[in-house]
């Protein structure tokens, strides 16, 4: 009987000494700060400024025409709308605003064109992978993270062309949503 009485105020005394936890009650942090989007854009090569860039532009239009596979159509556009991004990005980061909110809205332009290819290709009995679909929606998520860094960085002037590349780009991630 002393034994039972011991280890009651044993147990009633670590207890009292030692209060429980209730981690499960305590409410979970917000995590406000936005997760940077893991897709990284190709490395953009001679810039809008540059003298020969007519060349690049030359270039591209030779291989859009060229290119009659709908889907390896798509897959160009996707480049050449990163490309557009990353020269808007280093366009920016050397002070060239107003060129650089026009190369970020030349990309949105390129992708805007990728859903109906895609479409087109799907009545054709062809779909899309799905390993392009994830890229189409990453690259995109990246176009969207990128813009809204210009729409901080950028000087006031320049907000109305970054929100109507932003504008391209909610409706090509609807567009790309329904493929």
């Amino acid at each position: 009987m002393l034994k039972k009485v011991i280890v009651f105020f044993f147990y009633l005394f670590f207890f009292l000494l030692i209060p429980p936890r209730f981690n499960f009650l305590q409410s979970q942090p917000v995590n406000l700060i936005q997760e940077k989007v893991e897709y990284n854009l190709p490395y953009p090569g001679i810039l809008p400024d540059h003298p020969l860039f007519f060349i690049k532009e030359v270039r591209d239009k030779i291989l859009e025409l060229t290119t009659r596979n709908n889907l390896k159509k798509a897959e160009l556009y996707l480049l050449f709308s990163d490309k557009r991004v990353g020269m808007a990005m280093s366009l920016a980061k050397n002070g060239k605003d107003k060129q650089a909110v026009k190369a970020f809205l030349q990309a949105e332009q390129y992708f805007l064109k990728i859903p109906s290819l895609m479409e087109t290709s799907k009545k054709q009995g062809v779909s899309a992978s799905s390993d392009l679909i994830q890229r189409l929606k990453l690259s995109n998520a990246k176009h969207k993270e990128t813009g809204e860094g210009f729409l901080k960085d950028l000087p006031q002037g320049q907000n109305e062309g970054v929100n109507d590349a932003l504008d391209l780009n909610q409706q090509i991630k609807r567009k790309i949503e329904k493929l």
